[in-house]
């Protein structure tokens, strides 16, 4: 039977048997793994498998360890690709979604993993997105959703607001349109609310890679500093500040606002200052935009009163690095401690620095950059504080801030309440209605879901919600009249946000069902990219605390363990014209790259991440039939650890294939071996060291690891086999081991091998092999034989070898006696186990 017949002929299998529906028996332990759901594109290439790939292995061996697994599937199905899709194709994106759902689930039942499809879901459907209404409404009553006008970074083409992240290098991350800047009403949640719980509780998730909970403490950013005012020469206005160094105040040279501060309305602008403001306006809010952005100001023809010297003046200026929605839309400049300042002051005539921290360990040359100062330097031309450290300095510029009533001690965080407003139709209508005489009304339970209305046209550009003839036409709940329904709908993170609640009981009447959540709850084992490490995952942390607040949930932390995967890249490639090709449209000759078809020449780029828009992916569907899943499965899982990148090969896809043709070889050969008495010790400690060690390895992301290990086995068993009078009964043993220990990877090939082993019990349902301790103890061991502490020789030694036998192989050894020669041997020194060292 081909693989392909013996593929399908499992999954069908697999399908009528239930065998991986999660089972309701809360009195065994359980697991919970997840990968981060897919957004429904429309197919799966290669790259994406690994993702897949990598959760089915854990799950098959949590489920084989005796754990009851939960391995969910959903589809994180809402978004503006099915909204533009809808406009390229003349559709409607709900049908596009669908669809695509449709074609990808196809595809992952092809490969074989282990999802549990009974707990699908799609948060598209009106049956999942109601309760996030229900949820933003309990959201809005506690005070946590609110309404207000903001600066946002809007997509000119995608026609919706942007979140700053979604914002790279001054363009929309889908369309790559450049941003601009507008005032409109938002819906906010009070993430910052949860600032000092999500911060604290970092430290708690042990099981989550460094740099990802760095990320997230630097993306909170707490700091300790003052907030404090400057006057303003000739105006009754102050200027608030909040800076975390305090300390360099003396060193301050100019206070620079942001270009929508409100203390310009107050102010005459000259063309200057107004092209200075629209040039801000027009420019990302992205903070990494901003800090790569050469920095530039304009005077306002404004002075500022130092604080503590009252005779000093220092310029106004409006910045492009000075954000509203950061601190207080003003900060002091001081350009000899700050680079960002430093820069400023370079590219601006007009102003000045003063040092104001010294270093007895740095050569400072302030002519090049800034001194970033450490805690432990001394501070100097700074009156009162001449002489103090940076530390001590800090700590008494706060108290006489607050002495002088002028500023206070403040905690800040660099988190900002989250934006979930977005114009677009294809999204979680918000449920809110405006009314005249009411002003803000939440639509009441019983008439959720608010769904979309399907008969919408994108004709014209914009939200079709917004020009729709009746749907956004309702009735005050509160007073009747005639009101408005918020047109907006909800930023897609807002869906992914609490899927895997939903997950522990897909068809609970309410948002999520406690007690389900109780039992699987936290997610065991979570899988997905890099990319994900701030925004998804700091989102949905925030849901789940504030999901435990409502009443909805009693853990407050969503992910136990969790592993960012790696990426599968390939080359990319492009025609003389800047077209990117398909691979396969490419052929190499001669070390040179032709299409195949025009066979004119191609050009070869980096090694990426596999990406529909550069081309540079694999076609999941072909490579299935050529290779099978089982192939591509042991690929994507071998040639590098999980959580680094894979570079693609076709040498290496072939290489699993053939592996795969030789174990089916090596369980076909078992029937005509002859059963003899022969016991190989060192087969049956291999056996039992490559089942605790693969145990180990899949416990620890080293899957790569895991399948060298079995290989190594699989190289011994076939030495085995060549000898006249081998062992044939380890060998029969160590072939159902490695098929047992293979289950994760390959599973639909191990599945047949079993049932040739003489197997009637699928194998999914067999318990995972334990290690025999007492045949992992050796009766032997190898030390090193030293002359004068100079490694000599190695040689092993019986454990039945007493002290003054090893002294007298080890003298006796030929290569040893060598370098003894005539000398006389004054003692020999014998660390256990490890070293022999004779002293000549």
């Amino acid at each position: 039977m081909g693989f392909l017949k013996i593929e399908k002929k499992w999954q069908q299998f697999w399908h009528e048997d239930k065998a991986f529906i999660a089972s309701k028996d809360k009195t065994k332990p359980k697991y919970y793994v997840l990968e981060m759901f897919p957004y429904p594109s429309g197919k799966f290439h290669v790259g994406h498998l690994r993702n897949y790939s990598i959760g089915d292995v854990i799950s098959r061996y949590f489920r084989a360890t005796g754990y009851n697994v939960l391995h969910p599937m959903g589809w994180d199905a809402f978004g503006l690709p099915a909204e533009n899709a809808a406009i390229s194709n003349n559709s409607h994106p709900g049908q596009w979604t669908y669809a695509n759902i449709d074609a990808m689930r196809d595809q992952l039942k092809t490969v074989g993993i282990s999802y549990d499809w009974d707990r699908e879901l799609a948060s598209c459907s009106p049956d999942y997105y109601k309760h996030e209404q229900q949820f933003f409404i309990d959201l809005y009553n506690k005070g946590l959703a609110y309404q207000k006008e903001s600066s946002v970074n809007w997509d000119p083409v995608d026609n919706t607001v942007l979140a700053n992240e979604q914002v790279i290098d001054g363009r929309g991350w889908r369309s790559g349109a450049v941003v601009e800047k507008k005032y409109l009403k938002q819906w906010f949640l009070k993430i910052t609310d949860y600032a000092e719980e999500l911060l604290n509780d970092i430290d708690s998730l042990e099981d989550w890679p460094d740099n990802v909970r760095t990320m997230q403490k630097n993306w909170i950013g707490k700091s300790e500093g003052a907030r404090f005012y400057f006057d303003i020469v000739g105006m009754d206005e102050r200027i608030e500040v909040y800076s975390t160094k305090p300390e360099v105040i003396f060193g301050a040279t100019f206070v620079a606002l942001a270009y929508n501060h409100p203390i310009l309305a107050k102010i005459a602008k000259n063309k200057e200052i107004e092209a200075f403001i629209t040039k801000c306006a027009h420019t990302s809010t992205s903070e990494s935009d901003v800090e790569k952005a050469e920095k530039e100001c304009v005077f306002t023809g404004l002075e500022a009163i130092h604080p503590f010297d009252r005779s000093l003046k220092i310029p106004v200026v409006i910045a492009n690095f000075v954000l509203m929605d950061y601190g207080t839309g003003a900060v002091y400049g001081c350009p000899s401690h700050d680079q960002r300042d430093f820069e400023l002051v370079q590219n601006t005539k007009g102003l000045t620095m003063m040092q104001v921290v010294d270093s007895k360990q740095h050569e400072i040359d302030l002519e090049k950059q800034a001194y970033i100062y450490e805690l432990d330097d001394v501070i100097i031309n700074s009156d009162f504080l001449d002489g103090l450290t940076v530390a001590q300095g800090r700590a008494k510029i706060i108290d006489k801030f607050e002495e002088l009533g002028i500023g206070k001690r403040e905690i800040n965080y660099r988190l900002r309440d989250w934006g979930v407003s977005r114009q677009r139709y294809w999204g979680c209508p918000i449920p809110i209605i405006y009314c005249q005489s009411c002003g803000i009304v939440p639509v009441p339970p019983k008439d959720l879901p608010v769904e979309l209305p399907s008969d919408v046209s994108f004709d014209i550009p914009g939200n079709p919600l917004d020009r729709h003839p009746s749907w956004k036409h309702v009735d005050c709940p509160k007073c009747l009249s005639k009101a408005i329904r918020e047109t907006d709908t909800f930023d897609t993170f807002f869906e992914s946000s609490w899927y895997f609640t939903r997950f522990c009981n897909n068809n609970a009447e309410s948002m999520a069902d406690k007690d389900d959540c109780e039992y699987w709850l936290p997610v065991d084992q979570y899988i997905g990219g890099i990319e994900h490490a701030i925004l998804h995952l700091l989102y949905a942390r925030f849901f789940t605390k504030a999901m435990a607040d409502v009443g909805y949930l009693s853990v407050r932390e969503p992910f136990k363990r969790l592993l960012t995967q790696g990426m599968v890249l390939h080359a990319t490639y492009k025609d003389k014209n800047g077209q990117w090709l398909y691979p396969e449209e490419v052929i190499e000759k001669d070390n040179k790259f032709y299409h195949a078809k025009t066979n004119e020449e191609v050009f070869k780029g980096k090694i990426e991440k596999m990406s529909k828009s550069k081309l540079n992916t694999i076609d999941l569907e072909s490579m299935l039939s050529s290779h099978g899943a089982d192939s591509i499965r042991l690929f994507v899982l071998s040639d590098s650890p999980a959580e680094k990148d894979l570079e693609w090969s076709a040498a290496g896809l072939d290489g699993c294939k053939k592996f795969i043709t030789r174990l089916v070889a090596l369980v076909e050969k078992l029937s005509e071996l002859k059963v003899t008495s022969v016991v190989n010790s060192k087969l049956q400690m291999q056996i039992h060291a490559t089942i605790k060690n693969v145990s180990d390895d899949i416990m620890h992301y080293h899957l790569n690891k895991a399948i060298a290990r079995i290989r190594e086995l699989f190289n011994s068993v076939n030495d085995e086999l060549g000898l006249a009078n081998s062992d044939t009964k380890s060998i029969i043993e160590a072939t159902k081991t490695m098929v047992q220990l293979l289950n994760p990877f390959i599973p639909h090939i191990t599945e047949e091998l079993w049932q040739k082993l003489g197997n009637t019990v699928p194998l999914y349902k067999t318990n995972w092999p334990k290690s025999d301790e007492t045949k992992l103890k050796t009766d032997s061991f190898i030390m090193a034989i030293q002359v004068n502490g100079k490694l000599r020789a190695t040689h092993e030694f019986s454990t039945s070898d007493s002290d003054e036998e090893v002294k007298n192989l080890a003298k006796s050894l030929p290569i040893v006696s060598k370098h003894i020669g005539e000398a006389v041997v004054k003692k020999i020194i014998i660390v256990p186990r490890k070293i022999v060292n004779i002293v000549i």
